[in-house]
């Protein structure tokens, strides 16, 4: 694991910015050809596709009810240890998401006035869990959960099958503990598309949201404006910011449980110690053997795996807002004075026990964030994004009349004389009745 200082770390991120378009440029071919194949072609593009890039031999896209109930049961009597912690880590969310489900307004600003805001869920969302290195029903329970309290009428998952044709029994038993509508044997860009323009057995979606690969996350671009998006999301990336208060194990452990997601999963702690970063470092090594997924850490590590030093606590601080990581750890001992200078985050981990993983299974704050720098003006998933927004207005008679010639006066001034005419004639309809 690299350990860079401030300045040079910032004359590399602009070469490694270039790097990634360029990435994404070469991915964009590929991702249309697919996309345009489900666009004309349907289940047969979807399931050709499937078998390509999944290995699976499937006739239906479609998980069946029997097989759907059996995965649950399986889970619940084989695995009760493991079916309790899904269901508690499910009411945890269920509680934090009810919090930040928002009402509808109205307000009168005089008498014969009447505005407001009326609240409105989608009605299909589209649920995108990623399979292939690893089975994710974590994801299942964070993306489903907030859409069900939004009150969505119609909540389905896309997921890549197994080479057998079949999903992991616990994604589906996560799936039914938050209440899904329906699941779906598809996974990579062929899934998005089929969630954008609906095949004879996926649906159109209103929303698409998930994480996925980087092919999932070309084709959410792609579609955006025919369906809606919640975000573009990259690889997943851990910062953490600590000092010799904080066991450097500790950091480590945080460290590597994200360099563990894939090889280009970014981790990154900040320090202004020298002599603690190099701790961090030789812990760092030491732990990485000691995982299952040791191979994919080491890459994950040596890649995009840092450790920089600043000259203090308010350079940390700039560098941290710069990066805007999906997921911050401020661990030192002044953790709780630092959170307000945070301006970019997307979740916000405070003090040396309020470990990242807390977040990703549960605690309950969503743990699909945006990354890339996105939480520059992005957030987590939440019921918010499964609910859409009307203005109401009501004025009476009296009030329009009141305000009529200066409506008149603000539409001809940019030349709309059709909505100048549309209050005038009004106006003068009740003028020649009085």
């Amino acid at each position: 694991m690299q350990i860079l200082r401030y300045e040079t770390y910032k004359q590399n991120v602009a070469k490694t910015e270039k790097a990634t378009q360029l990435m994404q440029q070469n991915l964009d071919e590929q991702v249309l050809e697919i996309i345009r194949a489900v666009q004309e072609r349907g289940d047969e593009a979807a399931l050709t596709y499937t078998q390509k890039f999944d290995k699976a031999d499937i006739t239906s896209l479609s998980v069946s009810e029997e097989e759907w109930d059996r995965a649950f049961d399986k889970v619940k009597q084989e695995q009760p240890a493991l079916f309790k912690a899904l269901t508690e880590a499910a009411e945890n969310i269920r509680q934090y998401q009810q919090r930040t489900k928002e009402e509808g307004f109205q307000f009168s600003p005089q008498p014969g006035i009447r505005l407001g805001q009326k609240i409105t869920p989608l009605e299909r969302v589209g649920v995108y869990v990623p399979g292939g290195k690893a089975s994710y029903p974590s994801t299942v329970l964070m993306d489903v959960i907030p859409a069900v309290v939004a009150g969505v009428e119609q909540v389905v998952i896309t997921t890549p099958p197994r080479s057998d044709g079949t999903i992991d029994s616990v994604v589906l038993t996560a799936a039914k503990i938050a209440g899904a509508d329906h699941v779906y044997k598809i996974g990579g860009a062929q899934a998005v598309a089929a969630l954008a323009y609906g095949t004879e057995s996926v649906p159109k979606a209103d929303k698409i949201v998930g994480p996925g690969s980087a092919f999932v996350a070309r084709a959410k671009k792609w579609v955006f404006g025919d369906v809606a998006i919640d975000i573009i999301a990259g690889p997943s990336e851990i910062c953490a910011f600590a000092d010799n208060t904080v066991p450097p194990s500790y950091v480590a452990a945080d460290l590597l449980s994200q360099a563990e997601h894939a090889e280009d999963a970014t981790s990154i702690c900040v320090t202004t110690d020298a002599a603690y970063a190099e701790e961090v470092q030789k812990e760092v090594e030491r732990q990485i053997p000691l995982l299952e997924r040791a191979v994919i850490i080491r890459e994950s590590i040596q890649t995009n795996g840092k450790i920089i030093i600043c000259d203090e606590e308010a350079q940390a601080i700039e560098l941290i807002n710069t990066i805007a990581p999906e997921h911050l750890q401020l661990m030192g001992e002044r953790a709780e004075e630092q959170v307000e200078k945070i301006k970019h985050a997307g979740a916000i981990f405070i003090g040396p026990y309020s470990s990242e993983p807390l977040g990703d299974y549960f605690a309950g704050p969503n743990h699909t964030l945006p990354t890339n720098g996105t939480a520059r003006f992005s957030s987590p998933l939440g019921v918010y994004d499964f609910m859409k927004k009307s203005s109401t207005i009501h004025y009476s008679k009296e009030r329009l009349l009141d305000y009529a010639d200066t409506i008149i006066t603000i539409a001809e001034a940019e030349g709309l004389t059709g909505h100048a005419n549309a209050i005038r004639i009004r106006k003068e309809n009740n003028d020649a009745s009085s």
